[in-house]
């Protein structure tokens, strides 16, 4: 039973109208259009190949079992018919009509509805490998005329031959084989119809018998390979006659929602830029910047041992970011969904009422589920999706158990790449480990990111305490400062910094400063009040002192006063007694001054 399957490729940002074909000089001044192509709907695939498929030539697609060839195929024609008015002929030579129906009405595709409709013809024809064997003769007029009466029946202009293996099944003799060939891509040219060829690959060549790579005019090569016991699927284009195509192997993933394919991002760094900055989640973070937070659109790597808080970190930023009313993706390679939203709500994070606002959504899964370059088709797929303004990494530590420092270091600057022409700001958690690998991972992810938070454990006096430190921020001024982070039952919190003699006071040793500090403050105080309440006896006995003296001076005064008042009398009365004395005497008798006369 085949799974729901469509294709999808991502984009590398080239832009082309939604027309079937492109014509060779659509665009005098784009040398990238050389020849006329079909676009086959498959979105991202026609941006690989700079527009489609080539218009009215055959397609080699080959691989081997399981790689989705068919799929590939079926896409490519339900797609004409669907998005371009395109009908199809799809030739089995495998598969039954019926079987092909069954298989993919999973996939969302009704074939059945598609034939009634004549947007599509499906034609199974069965090689006899022993009539050939018996007769020796083989001749391919019987099936340019059925396959020329499918093809006139319904006006189609794209054809898939499924698979070229079983059509030359038992043909032994080489030149005739290489004849047939050349016959059969020419007479699919003189119809003018765009034709895909599905091929198993041989041993040290392409296809089993090693021509049919000669004589395609586009050959594209899906392969299926383990690596670490991990399934990796890859797209290449192997040539691509008249024009020039992506070169890269692209990674494609096959889900329950289709095939995805990735393409590697531009190398050019010529991607928009914010200045706009958007809260951390932490009031007091928010501080230690100068912008008041982190750019929107930039990358953030939170790092630090276990149990530091950087999950608390990353969800304390997605909450004030959904109560921002911003859309947010939660990628967790270490917890579940539940798990972190239980663990968020015993620090103050209701992270549910976000999940069931539309808000936030949560993509989990191991590591080991996929290859590096599947995780990041699967990631792409989900931004896509959801379209959110918020991504987390959860840790991306642990996608070294999968690929090297440096696949690790590549995947994260083409997620990083991707996320900036979006405008979409990401935070990486990551786990620091007393290694050399991790020691590695620490200096290849964070010369990637925008900012930088480093938690680190302080331990003292018996305790294991917390520090976070802002290492970098491009483009904006930040503290310099160790603040010790606390994790509490209301949410995350930076205390101020406590230094003592022997450097940073963090836990217990910082309360049991400001214990001494207040302690302190107290004995001084009250040395303080002692002083002064010394002071003020002291004040008093000189005020009475003072008042002793005033008395003792009043006293003397009064009783100078006295004596200079009696002496004032005692001269008063002297003067006027001799004033008298001289009055008397200055004034004799009349007959005395008479007899004194005579």
């Amino acid at each position: 039973m085949w799974i729901q399957i469509n294709i999808f490729i991502f984009p590398l940002h080239y832009q082309y109208s939604m027309s079937s074909t492109l014509p060779s000089q659509q665009n005098s001044d784009n040398h990238l259009a050389t020849l006329p192509k079909t676009l086959t709907g498959i979105t991202g695939l026609d941006e690989i190949t700079l527009g489609g498929l080539p218009t009215g030539r055959p397609t080699l697609i080959c691989g081997g079992t399981g790689c989705g060839k068919t799929l590939f195929s079926l896409e490519f024609l339900v797609r004409g018919a669907q998005e371009y008015g395109e009908p199809g002929v799809f030739m089995a030579f495998e598969e039954k009509p019926q079987e092909l129906t069954m298989n993919v009405a999973s996939l969302g595709f009704n074939l059945a509805e598609l034939q009634k409709e004549k947007k599509i013809k499906i034609d199974y024809v069965h090689i006899d490998r022993s009539e050939i064997e018996e007769t020796g003769e083989y001749d391919l007029e019987g099936l340019f005329i059925r396959l020329g009466y499918a093809i006139d029946s319904i006006g189609a202009k794209r054809v898939v031959l499924d698979t070229i293996e079983n059509l030359f099944a038992g043909l032994t003799d080489l030149g005739i084989l290489r004849a047939e060939l050349r016959r059969l891509f020419g007479w699919l040219k003189e119809k003018g119809v765009t034709a895909i060829i599905t091929g198993e690959t041989g041993e040290k060549t392409l296809t089993r018998q090693g021509l049919e790579e000669y004589v395609s005019d586009c050959v594209i090569l899906l392969d299926h390979r383990i690596i670490n016991q991990i399934s990796t699927r890859r797209l290449r284009i192997i040539k691509y006659r008249g024009t020039v195509h992506g070169t890269n192997e692209y990674p494609f993933l096959i889900d329950e929602e289709g095939i995805s394919v990735l393409p590697v991002t531009s190398l050019l760094l010529d991607k928009p830029v914010s200045s706009e900055c958007i809260p951390t989640g932490i009031t007091a973070l928010d501080e230690m910047f100068s912008r008041g937070g982190y750019y929107r659109g930039s990358s953030i790597l939170a790092s630090g041992t276990a149990g530091t808080g950087k999950t608390s970190i990353a969800a304390s930023f997605v909450n004030q970011a959904c109560l921002n009313g911003e859309r947010c993706l939660f990628f967790g390679f270490e917890e579940s969904p539940q798990q972190i939203i239980r663990n968020m709500g015993s620090i103050g994070m209701n992270l549910q009422s976000h999940v069931d606002a539309g808000l936030l959504s949560f993509y989990a899964s191991r590591p080991t589920l996929y290859g590096l370059e599947m995780h990041l088709v699967a990631i792409h797929k989900a931004i896509k999706k959801f379209k959110p303004q918020v991504v987390v990494l959860d840790p991306i530590t642990n996608l070294i158990t999968i690929g090297s420092v440096s696949e690790v270091k590549a995947m994260l600057v083409r997620l990083i790449d991707f996320l900036q022409v979006e405008q979409i700001t990401v935070m990486f958690t990551a786990l620091t480990l007393n290694n050399i690998i991790n020691e590695q991972t620490d200096e290849g992810v964070s010369s990637l990111v925008d900012a930088w938070l480093l938690i680190k454990d302080i331990e003292m006096n018996g305790e294991r305490n917390k520090g976070l430190y802002v290492m970098k921020s491009r483009g904006m001024k930040h503290s310099n400062q160790v603040r010790e982070f606390v994790i509490g039952e209301e949410g995350l919190s930076l205390l101020d910094v406590y230094l003592g003699p022997e450097g940073i006071l963090t836990g217990s040793a910082r309360e049991a400063h400001k214990l001494e500090e207040q302690t302190g403050q107290k004995l001084h105080t009250n040395a303080l009040d002692r002083k002064d309440r010394e002071l003020e006896r002291k004040r008093k006995v000189l005020e009475s002192k003072i008042d002793s003296l005033r008395t003792e001076f009043e006293s003397t005064e009064e009783e100078l006063n006295k004596i200079y008042t009696e002496e004032k009398i005692k001269n008063e009365v002297i003067l006027q007694t001799r004033e008298q004395m001289k009055n008397l005497r200055s004034r004799p008798s009349g007959s005395e001054n008479e007899n004194f006369k005579r």
